[in-house]
């Protein structure tokens, strides 16, 4: 799993690039669009609007980067490596498991590096210590999913050009229909009952309620968690499941 791990971050080392562009439009939104909104959104009731898209710039860039993990298999599928490893003794766990956490590891660099800018914007976590712990998990494990997931969609489509064709249309939709910018509590009909079944709303807002929240309310927490639970074991069974498919064709 290690040696898999390494493989993956070498490639990244290798395309420095690919760092740059998956936290770039993450940064611009957080900075500029979060500056522009702070002005002309006073009706909003919110007194740190960059405070408060934090938690959905965090979910983009999560998507950006377990999306950009998936190229590393046509990478490794035009180099033949990808072959290699899967007639390599080595089980089919450690394999997605090397490539999900490099996916992981790079969300959480990225993520880190928007945390310590919203530090210039005034931003806190009021919850302190627990509410960082809770963050960390939700994160990891938002980023699980969303990893395998790209995983399984990569071994699915032909080539890279329509994996990220395909990708922008997952991550758009889902990035607009959820309470990443604006609070649920604004919205009304049927896009308020889409954006409540969009399973990111709820990290989201769990993720806002810890920033500006100094009460950790389990309750609410809880069933975030049950959820992404669900979903990160539906997710890695459809990776491993694909993973099988590509060793018996």
């Amino acid at each position: 799993m290690l040696n898999i791990l390494w493989r993956s971050m070498k490639w990244r080392f290798k395309n420095p690039i690919s760092f740059v562009v998956t936290i770039l439009q993450p940064l611009l939104w957080l900075v500029l669009y979060s500056s522009v909104a702070n002005q002309t959104m006073s009706d909003m009731n919110v007194d740190n609007y960059t405070a408060f898209i934090l938690p959905g710039i965090i979910v983009l860039v999560i998507f950006s980067s377990c999306s950009s993990g998936g190229i590393i298999n046509f990478i490794m599928k035009n180099s033949g490596s990808f072959y290699r490893v899967l007639i390599a003794p080595i089980s089919r766990y450690s394999i997605v498991f090397g490539q999900l956490l490099e996916a992981i590891l790079v969300s959480f660099i990225e993520v880190a590096i928007l945390c310590i800018v919203s530090i210039f914007f005034s931003v806190k976590i009021a919850s302190g210590i627990g509410g960082i712990a809770i963050m960390i998990v939700l994160i990891f494990m938002t980023a699980f999913f969303l990893s395998s997931l790209a995983y399984a969609i990569s071994l699915l489509l032909p080539n890279e050009i329509i994996y990220e064709t395909i990708m922008t249309a997952i991550v758009l939709p889902i990035f607009f229909l959820s309470s990443a910018l604006f609070p649920v509590e604004d919205l009304s009909g049927g896009l308020k009952i889409a954006v409540m079944l969009n399973p990111f709303t709820h990290v989201i807002n769990t993720l806002r309620s810890l920033i500006f929240g100094e009460t950790i309310l389990v309750g609410d927490i809880l069933p975030v968690i049950v959820l992404f639970l669900i979903l990160c074991c539906g997710s890695f069974a459809l990776a491993m499941w694909r993973l099988k498919k590509e060793m018996v064709s």
